[in-house]
């Protein structure tokens, strides 16, 4: 992997004393990983403004989150899986697209009409996609309808965006926003920028044609089940009060490696969130004027998302048909005991005390 320092312009930025520990929990990690290979790929179908369609997720390959290599959030492990030495070269990134595309190749009757491009960091970083790559990336797809790429704030530029929409593809550009509350993306997630970044930011996609999907994280670490359920309605509502923001992605925490979430959670100081939560946000937040959407990852583990156990794979499933058809109807039909248990940790968990149950 990228091995975590300090000495880059993210310094000071976050919290000091979240980037050190988080630099000594990443350095226990030493796997490398080919360039040449795509970290993931794998075809799936999204709901977007302009319906559902089949997509092909990529996660390319890259030097790492710069953010992550000075300590970065305290949920994210996926530098844990970025190439040793900071960077990636043209041709060796070119090589993971051609991968993903022989991926879809072998397992697709067609082409899929939305491209979703992720680097576990910023697409919009040259130093982790140089501006040559973006270009060739941007011709090589075209030909597709839609199209996804995910940035910090900081790198989103009308003109960077112009790579697509010159070629007439629906751009969005997906930002980790994670809340709309400013002390807990510092204090609890160690994310340095404001929510008025992600405004500017909004307003440089909508000078260039381009929309905004944002990243919300269900239950950031430091919060009681109940505080993240509110804070979640809350940041998708004012999201929503963002031009140009059409599609709120709610992502459930799981517990990554080599991340403090890891520590808390091996030290029963952290529960990933309920299914019953995920649930409970977005039968709440179905009439807000913008898509929500939610793939809550290792669901049913104790490291992912979960219930009881008994009904983890029947609310799981609501959900990702709530995606497709944004009908809250579809969670009258699951119930389960636990939630009674759900309903009385919402109401006695707190902060300092938690997890109530695990």
């Amino acid at each position: 992997m990228s091995k975590p320092s300090p000495d880059v312009y993210e310094q000071g930025k976050g919290m000091d004393a979240h980037n050190r520990a988080m630099r000594e929990i990443r350095a226990r990690n030493d796997t490398s990983h080919d360039p040449r290979e795509p970290t993931r790929v794998w075809l799936d179908e999204d709901n977007t403004p302009d319906g559902v369609y089949d997509s092909l997720t990529i996660i390319l390959n890259t030097g790492g989150c710069r953010w992550a290599r000075a300590g970065g959030c305290t949920m994210c492990g996926y530098v844990a899986e970025s190439v040793e030495g900071g960077t990636v070269a043209h041709e060796d990134l070119m090589r993971q697209v051609d991968v993903c595309l022989e991926h879809e190749q072998d397992n697709a009757d067609e082409p899929a009409g939305q491209i979703k491009i992720y680097t576990s960091g910023s697409f919009f970083d040259e130093r982790e996609v140089p501006a040559e790559t973006r270009a060739a990336i941007a011709d090589t797809f075209a030909d597709r309808d839609r199209i996804v790429v995910e940035s910090l704030p900081d790198f989103i530029a009308s003109e960077k965006i112009a790579d697509f929409t010159d070629h007439g593809i629906e751009t969005d550009v997906a930002v980790g926003l994670e809340t709309a509350t400013d002390r807990i993306r510092h204090d609890c997630i160690n994310k340095y920028f404001d929510f008025a970044d992600f405004e500017a930011a909004a307003e440089h996609a909508r000078d260039a044609g381009a929309g905004i999907k944002a990243y919300l994280l269900m239950k950031p670490p430091f919060l009681a089940e109940s505080e993240s359920i509110e804070d979640m309605v809350e940041s998708i509502r004012r999201c929503a009060d963002v031009p140009g923001c059409h599609t709120v992605s709610m992502n459930p925490t799981n517990v990554q490696r080599y991340t403090m979430v890891e520590e808390l959670y091996h030290n029963d100081g952290y529960r990933p969130p309920w299914l019953w939560s995920i649930a409970n946000v977005l039968e709440r937040t179905a009439e807000e004027d913008v898509l929500v959407v939610s793939d809550p990852v290792g669901h049913g583990s104790d490291r992912g998302p979960h219930n009881c156990g008994e009904c983890d794979d029947r609310v799981f499933r609501a959900i990702k048909d709530f995606n497709l058809r944004q009908d809250s109807s579809v969670f009258d039909q699951v119930s389960c005991a636990c939630e009674r248990t759900w309903e009385e940790v919402r109401e006695r968990e707190r902060s300092y005390s938690m997890p109530l149950v695990r």
